[in-house]
């Protein structure tokens, strides 16, 4: 076994990013919470999944539910405003609360360290690169990833509430 691979673990509280706003953000601070991480996009046909998001956040939020909205440029060009004008834009239009994060990669040469694991690491759905806006990471509360979804499963759909009801 390579040294690089024995120092990589599958969970994603390794990770530090930086919040829409510039905070330093380390994903253990969500240590213990049931979180679904989104790759998001402003000006895509899934752009509307905010609402269903927002709405799966309210409803869970105090039983250790967290969303975690990370923008991408990655899929048509779709993200191209700047970190407060993404903030700006989902406040605006979609009353989003839940955490967003500065615009990072999600795939290709430049990939973010924590989509490269999320893609990478095995579950029971599928593995390999982000296809679009809106793919789903479901996160337990030790803060590995048991379930992916596709970027047309709603967030309020049957499938993504029973595998969230099922972790909280």
């Amino acid at each position: 076994m390579s040294s690089t691979y024995s120092e990589r673990t599958d969970n994603i509280y390794q990770y530090e990013l930086n919040s829409i706003d510039g905070e330093k953000v380390s994903l253990e601070a969500f240590q213990g919470d049931v979180l679904l991480i989104v790759n998001t996009a402003s000006e895509c046909g899934y752009t509307r999944q905010y609402a269903g998001l927002q709405e799966i956040f309210d409803k869970y939020e105090e039983q250790g539910f967290k969303i975690l909205g990370f923008p991408a440029n990655n899929f048509g060009g779709q993200e191209p405003g700047s970190d407060e004008e993404i903030a700006v834009f989902c406040e605006v239009n979609f009353g989003v609360t839940f955490p967003l994060f500065s615009r990072i990669s999600v795939k290709g040469e430049d990939q973010h360290p924590l989509f490269e694991m999320l893609t990478s690491v095995e579950n029971p759905d599928f593995t390999g690169d982000i296809g679009w806006n809106f793919e789903k990471f479901l996160i337990d509360r030790e803060g590995n990833l048991v379930r992916r979804f596709k970027s047309n499963v709603e967030p309020e759909s049957e499938e993504m509430v029973s595998a969230i009801e099922s972790l909280l």
